[in-house]
């Protein structure tokens, strides 16, 4: 497979390492090292696949060339387009020529996120009741001084579609509506640290996400009827554990298990083969996920004052 990259930012020169020799060429509007400074540029034959690593708001119109032209897409995640309806065009599209449109959630391949979604799908942990999630990120003063990135609602697209995304990849679709608990603009124009919830009294699920973490650093807690698990820190920060507990009834200091990771990020190039799978198999496009993503995050930035308005 041939792939082009279209981007060269961080995204774009980890996709370019990744794909390797089928690489064969990038496109960016303004970096030095790009052959190309528009997709439309790019000769069709020199290609069957593109990887996209671009800001929100050139996505549609791109995805439109490629697609149209029978391309296979892999899209740095979220997917926003201006409108709920783009997001089925884009799909009604690449449905019409067979391409692949594949938005990357990368963190999907971390091994400990792998064996919480199998954990949770044996049913060994009975009735889940609550999810917290955390993920802080140290980038606020880069994302203060980049030109596109410090607007809207901030942190909430940016690490929230993750950890919104790392539900429906766990638990699946029934994770009910979502309010902003808080929203905080503590060193940048948008919010650099925002916490929110479901609204579900089945099942309790909370999010924090901040730009203010100066230490790079995810953790995870899941509480079920018949145990707990764990996480701490993923690959690319290291070390990674996964912790499981066993439930001792009526109470009692429960058994634990502990599987710790010490290795490089194997998402990239994980998701990279799945990609290329998907692309192998003319894999059917379904953007629902990223319909429910995009209506969610954007309900819950119509809550937050100045960062409503976006992508309805």
């Amino acid at each position: 497979m041939k792939v082009i990259v279209v981007g060269l930012g961080v995204q774009g020169h980890k996709r370019r390492r990744f794909a390797g020799p089928d690489y064969v060429t990038c496109v960016d509007p303004v970096h030095p090292e790009a052959d190309y400074r528009s997709v439309v540029d790019v000769p069709l034959d020199r290609y069957d696949a593109a990887l996209c690593c671009i800001p929100d708001e050139p996505k549609y119109e791109i995805l439109c060339h490629l697609l149209r032209h029978g391309k296979h897409v892999l899209v740095e995640k979220p997917l926003w387009t201006n409108g709920l309806d783009r997001l089925r065009d884009l799909q009604d599209l690449a449905r019409e020529t067979g391409a692949v449109c594949y938005t990357a959630y990368n963190h999907r391949f971390e091994p400990h996120f792998v064996r919480m979604r199998d954990l949770i799908a044996t049913g060994e942990l009975g009735r889940v009741y609550s999810v917290r999630l955390f993920y802080g990120n140290g980038t606020a003063r880069l994302v203060r001084d980049s030109a596109w990135r410090d607007e809207g609602a901030g942190v909430l697209p940016d690490l929230g579609s993750h950890l919104l995304d790392t539900c429906r990849f766990w638990l699946g679709d029934d994770l009910g509506s979502f309010t902003v608990v808080s929203a905080n603009r503590f060193e940048n124009r948008a919010p650099d640290h925002v916490v929110i919830a479901n609204r579900s009294e089945r099942l309790r699920v909370e999010l924090e996400m901040t730009l203010l973490s100066w230490r790079n650093h995810f953790t995870c807690d899941v509480f079920a009827e018949k145990g707990s698990a764990h996480i701490e820190s993923l690959c690319k920060w290291g070390p990674s554990t996964f912790t499981r507990r066993t439930r001792i009834l009526p109470s009692g200091y429960p058994p634990e298990e502990r599987v710790t990771l010490v290795q490089e990020d194997p998402t990239w190039a994980a998701e990279y083969a799945h990609f290329k799978a998907l692309c192998a198999g003319r894999a059917e496009a379904d953007l629902a996920g990223d319909v429910w993503l995009q209506a969610t995050l954007s309900d819950l930035a119509d809550t937050i004052p100045g960062a409503g308005g976006e992508a309805r």
